[in-house]
């Protein structure tokens, strides 16, 4: 009988965060601001409170299904285990949406500050130099992966920090708005309702490490304690810094319609509040942001392809090979990697939106997953129970819903087609295997 494939525990509840926060990328608020703002006209921070709020309640989901399976797939195994293979397949399939293309989209990020910082350099050099880095590191093991991203993490804080303090004393002194308090960015006369929901399932995106991490649950001491621990408190520190951050950051530059290119409208702030320094300190701490959310990005893809690949729903001597020396999936490593230089290529506000898809369906299916497996079939329905095991997943998988039907078309159409593409798979993987489903449902 063919042994398991295994990985080695050696992560506790900090690293955990670590891994989160870098995954997450502290800086990510910056990314995305410009283009949210213009989408939002200005209200960034309110389409984050929406966020986190949908955010928190699939937190809570994901760490009750994690002490129900601390194994390292994901919404993958918690549907599958949880509801029937099948859904298990279709959430594992979609959930790749966000997991094989957002180290992609750390490169394309990386790409596009550099280039306007270095317009001589080609930016395609810059994704390639990236590429061959992350993939390395991450041919060494997660540990080395983690300790790397808590360096990377502690700096990125600080620059977050004096970005902020630079705008602060910028409003002190007229530059602006003006004014340190506001209630502007949260609400006014102009404030579109729906705009702000659009604008949520793209911020999704900035909150993709709490799920990461739960893909870590096969190399976690203790998984059932810390990784629901490390689940709640990466999706509450990132929501509070990304709330904070955009509120500042429109208070001294509200002028969202003059943005001449909203994909690095932070790097032009950080000129105007600080001049040369915060501006070299800022393109710093985006590439140290680049770096250690695709170290992490990278490690968490690898980890969900090898669990689909050690249930063979996708093709196991490939996806569920774990190298005997150095413990790590090496192959899904590499594939993830070449994945990456596509980074080349793609409209950032298109990615992010089938990336957030990818995400949403994944935490509706693990929201679903715990009422299929405390409610229905574990029919734990007391008071108390319901209240955790209906209403908090409902209402979680009902935001998710919600925030899904904002996505914009072309990413609901890339969504769809990658979905269809699973089901076709999948469909012909059963045929030539009958016994397959059986197999699953066994393990």
């Amino acid at each position: 009988m063919e042994k398991e494939q295994k990985l080695k525990r050696t992560l506790t509840l900090v690293p955990l965060i670590v891994i989160g926060l870098a995954y997450m990328d502290p800086l990510v608020v910056f990314d995305s601001y410009g283009i949210v703002a213009q989408l939002t006209q200005g209200h960034v921070a309110a389409a984050y409170i929406f966020t986190i709020v949908a955010l928190l309640l699939t937190a809570f989901s994901y760490g009750k299904m994690v002490q129900a399976y601390p194994n390292a797939g994901s919404a993958y195994t918690y549907a599958q285990k949880s509801i029937h293979p099948h859904a298990g397949f279709l959430a594992g399939w979609t959930l790749l949406l966000d997991y094989l293309f957002l180290p992609m989209v750390n490169f394309a990020i990386g790409a596009a500050y550099l280039e306007a910082a270095f317009p001589s350099i080609p930016p395609f050099l810059w994704v390639v130099v990236l590429a061959l880095a992350i993939t390395t590191i991450n041919v060494f093991g997660i540990k080395l992966t983690a300790n790397i991203s808590a360096i990377l993490v502690t700096f990125q804080v600080i620059v977050a920090l004096v970005f902020v303090g630079f705008i602060i004393k910028g409003l002190t002194t007229g530059l602006g708005t003006g004014d340190v308090f506001s209630p502007a960015p949260f609400y006014n006369s102009s404030l579109d309702m729906s705009l702000i929901f659009t604008g949520a399932s793209i911020l999704c995106f900035s909150f993709l490490g709490f799920d990461a991490i739960s893909t870590m649950s096969e190399e976690t001491i203790n998984p059932k304690k810390n990784i629901p621990r490390a689940i709640f408190l990466v999706v509450l520190i990132g929501g509070v810094l990304f709330t904070v951050t955009s509120y500042f950051l429109h208070q001294v530059y509200p002028n969202f319609q003059n943005y001449v290119n909203a994909e690095a409208i932070s790097l032009e702030i950080a000129f105007y509040v600080g001049g040369s320094f915060l501006h070299a300190l800022f393109l710093a701490g985006t590439m140290v942001a680049v770096i250690s959310s695709s170290l992490s990005s990278h490690a968490s893809a690898s980890r969900l392809l090898f669990a689909m690949g050690r249930d063979d729903s996708l093709p196991k001597r490939y996806f569920g090979y774990i190298h005997p020396t150095l413990k790590t999936p090496i192959f899904n490593v590499l594939f993830i990697g070449a994945i990456s230089l596509t980074a080349i290529f793609g409209e950032l506000e298109i990615i992010y939106s089938f990336i957030s898809f990818g995400a949403l369906i994944g935490f509706t299916s693990v929201n679903a997953s715990v009422i299929a497996h405390y409610y229905i079939r574990g029919k734990q329905r007391s008071f108390t129970q319901s209240l955790r095991y209906l209403l908090i997943p409902g209402a979680g998988a009902a935001f998710c819903i919600w925030l899904l039907g904002s996505i914009s078309t072309n990413a609901l159409i890339i969504g769809v087609a990658w979905l269809l593409l699973g089901l076709i798979y999948f469909i012909i993987k059963i045929r030539r295997n009958p016994d397959f489903v059986l197999n699953l449902q066994e393990k």
